[in-house]
């Protein structure tokens, strides 16, 4: 392991997140903001900036010697380590500004108090940021200062393409570039879409940033502030879902804006977010004919799923709400909350503007089926994915065909043409085997650690704790942010405790990653040998 040449990289990624803090400062004056304990934030960000631009001084002293080719191996641990890096780095502003999670009541001085974050709680808000999860422990956003507030939907720009994809596109690292591309973007396609890595990595995020600069505009004409349209936009196109209001998104339809118009803007922008990047691309090709652009968008056989599946279960969301419980009241409101929150979930961004904990029990079920789809390979969303699903039923009919005609040997075919799946049957088996288990162990041992009084002191019931922490393993390790019940979409992750938060942010980080970019870096032989 070429460990001078993994810091002296690891450097870089400092030094993009201490940068990064410093866009946050100019929210943090008083004549922008207009709030009185902005003071707060400036400190912890100027001082978050110090100490990391100091961390970065350091692995670039450790490295300066380095020399030596990146392979794929230092490749996986500069992606899993720069995680790591950020979302310790990405912690200091929250810590330091002491960001209040929550106000309760002091029995000693008999007043209602603000109850800053821990270390816990400032990993868990980094983490949910860089991974573009959007969970949160903070129960009262007034109250947060908008510089961090803009720091926390930063975290969500920065992790919604990648930080090291954003990396390999300003500093290239020649070959090294297909190497922390495929380590970074581990799904099925992640290889297919250009020749050259930097390339590649310069059009995903040509892309995402004109998206983002697009919808900050449109929601800014649409009656919005530069921060709110920002930041919201921020959280759109990285499928994150980090709002600067209580109530999400659903502030806008309660407080004299056009919601509507609103609501169904961001539904737009988080289809295209959830859409393969390497779509849109062909889409702004100008040696396309306007035909061929739409033949190879539509055409897509994941595009056409991930689509299908949008009107399905909207459909499904709205009639079962309409004629079961009446959840929505009319026809129109049964379209604008269910087409929202069914695309919310499935892309991962998690948003809201209705409660779906609210919902009959098939809206609930089918949602919290939807945590595990995702959106397409190649887009910012998480989960995982739907490429996976569609190859996934496809291997099992092929199983299955052969249970009874064991002689008979059929390619494995996507969108009519045979591919190549020497390796991929095993990936994909493997990826869903490990999903289940990390998924099974990670619920149980929540439920182990997790008190009875966590619910008490939540106003929510104890019996539905196997429901809860079920949810929030899967809003967390599926990167969608909301769940239900305790963590529901008028809830959020305040009430755990230390040790549970601490599984939170590793669950984020494992599915923003994929899981095997971080397993592998507790494997002793993954460090010994190349």
């Amino acid at each position: 392991m070429n460990l001078p040449l993994i810091s002296k990289l690891l450097s870089v990624v400092a030094v993009l997140i201490g940068t990064m803090m410093a866009f946050s400062l100019p929210w943090a004056l008083p004549a922008v903001s207009g709030h009185g304990f902005e003071k707060l934030g400036f400190f912890g960000l100027t001082t978050s900036m110090i100490v990391s631009l100091a961390v970065a001084a350091v692995l670039l002293r450790i490295g300066r010697n380095a020399q030596g080719q990146l392979y794929r191996k230092e490749a996986m641990a500069v992606v899993g380590l720069s995680w790591i890096l950020a979302t310790v780095l990405g912690a200091l502003p929250f810590y330091l500004s002491g960001t209040a999670r929550e106000r309760a009541w002091n029995p000693q001085t008999q007043k209602d108090e603000r109850v800053p974050m821990d270390i816990a709680d400032a990993l868990f808000e980094s983490q949910s940021g860089f991974s573009t999860t959007g969970a949160t422990v903070i129960t009262d956003l007034r109250r947060v200062p908008d510089s961090i507030l803009f720091w926390r939907s930063s975290t969500h720009f920065l992790g919604g393409l990648g930080i090291i994809v954003l990396f390999v596109a300003i500093l290239g690292q020649g070959s090294a570039g297909k190497a922390l591309m495929r380590a970074e973007m581990p799904g099925p396609t992640a290889d297919n879409s250009q020749a050259r890595m930097q390339h590649t990595a310069w059009v995903f995020a040509s892309i995402y940033f004109g998206l983002n600069a697009v919808l900050t505009v449109v929601l800014m004409i649409e009656g919005m502030g530069p921060l709110d349209a920002l930041c919201h936009a921020f959280g759109t196109m990285a499928t994150g879902g980090f709002s600067t209001h209580n109530e999400s998104l659903g502030y806008f339809g309660t407080h004299g804006y056009n919601g509507p118009l609103i609501e169904m803007t961001i539904v737009v922008f988080m289809i295209l977010a959830g859409t393969n990047f390497a779509l849109l691309y062909v889409m702004v090709l100008p040696k396309l004919g306007l035909k061929e652009k739409f033949y190879r968008f539509f055409g897509d056989v994941e595009f056409r799923v991930y689509i299908a599946i949008i009107l399905g279960v909207t459909a499904m969301v709205c009639l079962f709400g309409l004629l079961m419980s009446n959840d929505f009241g009319d026809l129109p409101s049964a379209i604008r909350y269910g087409l929202f929150q069914v695309v919310s979930i499935l892309t991962t961004t998690g948003y809201g503007t209705h409660d779906f904990d609210g919902w009959n029990s098939f809206g609930r079920g089918v949602l919290f089926l939807l945590m595990f789809v995702g959106g397409c390979a190649g887009s910012t969303g998480g989960g995982m994915k739907v490429i996976r699903h569609i190859l996934f039923l496809k291997i099992l009919r092929l199983e299955v065909e052969q249970a009874f005609h064991p002689n008979v040997v059929r390619p494995l075919r996507l969108g009519g043409k045979a591919i190549d799946d020497k390796d991929l049957r095993r990936n994909i088996m493997v990826y869903f085997g490990l999903i289940l288990v990390i998924f099974v162990f990670s619920w149980m041992a929540l439920v182990t650690i997790e008190p009875d009084s966590t619910w008490s002191r939540s106003g929510q019931p104890a019996s539905n704790k196997l429901i809860d922490c079920a949810s929030g393993v899967a809003a967390t390790l599926n990167n969608i942010g909301p769940g239900l019940g305790i963590v529901g979409a008028t809830e959020n992750y305040a009430h755990f405790t230390f040790a549970s938060k601490l599984l939170f942010t590793w669950l984020m980080m494992l599915g923003r990653l994929e899981i095997f970019v971080i397993l592998v870096l507790f494997m002793p032989s993954f460090w010994r040998t190349r």
